[in-house]
């Protein structure tokens, strides 16, 4: 039996926190903030909730195998998953709109048919047949195994068989996710529901890989979840399987150091009241390789492995709007609205200028849920746009965060009108709570792990050079997102219960 320190309470550390226990480690937990779920946050006032980080679950498969391997009770006996339909509403530029039938293909070609006429829906089906096998290809390397150590395979090939496109006398493929959508979509319509899964990553679609195509798939092929009384309750479930699992919780506790004896990880120096301490360990788990780095006296930690993701500050972050409504919710509104920008080129142009933009692309989440809105006579909604992480653009500015909120209630208010006239008060939270509650340099968020690219778009291994220290979490391999944070945890307690040898979930 080892003891395991773990640095940070978000999905993924909790995640190879429960699997350690069940394996009998010994595990011990340490946040420097006073609550648990990294990212998933609530927040709540006058009887109304909001969930502040994620707001819909893919891939639901990940934590129901953490609930299986770690105890009797399976995830559905904890929380309760329900499955949103439609899985979004688009409202575009030119005021069309379109309702996509969750995991259905048949039904999605139907409905985009009917919206944007005859072939669109099989344009789109045709796209995402490629994304599947894009995703077959994929999905072990990137999201169930170890970061191989010859990581460089996958940073030359792309995946996506993208369709060949005759151009100047030359036949070229697709090499970015912007070219599939211009060569292979072609209706400025389908290239923006395509780029809005990019963007809501924070990815720019001019610069991310073709083979981004797998996050709309991913959508498209396990559904779309909520998780009943607000996604936090999900961050809660995993909490209280850790605790069940006799996982040690310390928060308010700040690390201040990784303690290293004989070339190996051998514990914490911990910040306190009345002065340093230590916390002694045989492994550390962090979150954050390039804060690792610095708290492991400036190690670098990732130099025999080469890859060179983007540090999380230079990453983009999310401008969260929460709105108190008055009035009841329609009753067929849509779980999430997509509300895309009139001038698409103008927000990828300040996207790359770390600006935000004039006229964002707004998601619009209205859950039917009574557990989030003090009666029926009122409505809890959410508004989010990907926006440049503080490292960027400096969102404690005067004005700076109200202004973007101005513009993000404008946008939502194309698609639902009188919206502004129903608003009792709104909270508006920028990369800057991020930072504080995640302690992601700038409140930058991270985005899933990409092949290609020369692995710009991969993150670093959850081993490191320095023995008995590993990294969990979205600034680690497999990247960003709840699915990606679960397996991140499953992958390290792999590395650390069978060892180097672990070759990833079965």
């Amino acid at each position: 039996m080892a003891r395991i320190a773990v640095i940070g309470a978000g999905m993924g550390a909790m995640t190879a926190a429960a699997r350690l226990a069940v394996a009998g480690h010994r595990v011990a937990v340490y946040e420097r903030t006073e609550t648990y779920g990294g990212a998933v946050r609530r927040f709540e006032r006058d009887g109304f909730g909001f969930d502040t980080g994620p707001g819909l679950l893919a891939v639901p498969a990940v934590y129901r195998d953490l609930f299986i391997k770690t105890g009797k009770e399976p995830l559905e006996a904890c929380v309760e998953l329900v499955q949103v339909d439609p899985s979004a509403r688009h409202v575009f530029a030119d005021g069309t709109e379109v309702s996509l039938p969750n995991a259905s293909r048949a039904g999605v070609v139907a409905a985009l048919d009917e919206a944007l006429g005859a072939g669109a829906g099989g344009r789109w089906g045709d796209f995402l047949i490629r994304a599947r096998e894009t995703w077959d290809r994929t999905r072990r390397p990137l999201l169930e195994e170890p970061l191989w150590p010859n990581w460089e395979v996958l940073a030359e090939r792309e995946p996506y068989p993208a369709v060949p496109h005759k151009r100047l006398l030359r036949t070229r493929r697709a090499g970015t996710l912007a070219e599939v959508g211009a060569w292979e979509l072609r209706d400025p319509r389908l290239i923006a529901l395509l780029e809005s899964h990019a963007l809501a990553y924070g990815l720019d679609p001019g610069t991310a890989p073709a083979n981004a195509a797998v996050l709309p798939y991913m959508e498209h092929a396990f559904g779309t979840w909520y998780v009943r009384g607000g996604m936090r309750e999900l961050a809660r479930a995993v909490y209280e399987r850790c605790l069940a699992r006799k996982v040690e919780f310390h928060f308010g506790v700040e690390v201040t150091g990784i303690l290293e004896k004989d070339g190996r990880a051998a514990g914490l120096e911990l910040a306190g009241t009345e002065g340093p301490s230590v916390a002694e360990a045989d492994l550390v788990i962090g979150t954050g390789p390039w804060r690792l780095g610095e708290l492991a006296h400036g190690r670098e930690l990732y130099a025999a492995e080469g890859v060179g993701p983007t540090r999380e500050g230079m990453s983009p972050g999310r401008v969260v709007v929460c709105l108190a409504l008055s009035g009841a919710r329609d009753a067929d509104a849509a779980h999430r609205t997509v509300v895309h920008t009139p001038d698409r080129q103008a927000e990828l142009e300040a996207f790359g200028r770390g600006e935000p933009a004039a006229l964002p692309t707004v998601v619009m989440d209205r859950p039917d849920d009574p557990a989030l809105r003090p009666d029926d006579a009122h409505e809890s909604m959410v508004l989010t746009a990907t926006v440049p992480s503080q490292a960027r653009y400096d969102w404690e500015a005067a004005g700076a965060a109200d202004s973007f909120a101005d513009r993000m209630v404008a946008a939502v208010a194309r698609a639902l009108p009188g919206l502004r006239e129903r608003v009792l008060w709104r909270e508006v939270r920028t990369p800057v709570h991020t930072r504080l509650e995640t302690g992601a340099e700038g409140g930058a968020v991270p985005a899933p792990a990409l092949a290609a690219a020369e692995g710009s778009f991969l993150r670093p291994s959850n081993s490191t050079s320095l023995a008995g220290l590993f990294t969990v979490g979205g600034w680690s391999h497999p990247g960003g997102g709840l699915p990606h944070a679960g397996m991140s945890g499953a992958l390290v307690a792999g590395l650390i219960v069978e060892g180097p040898e672990f070759q990833g979930s079965q």
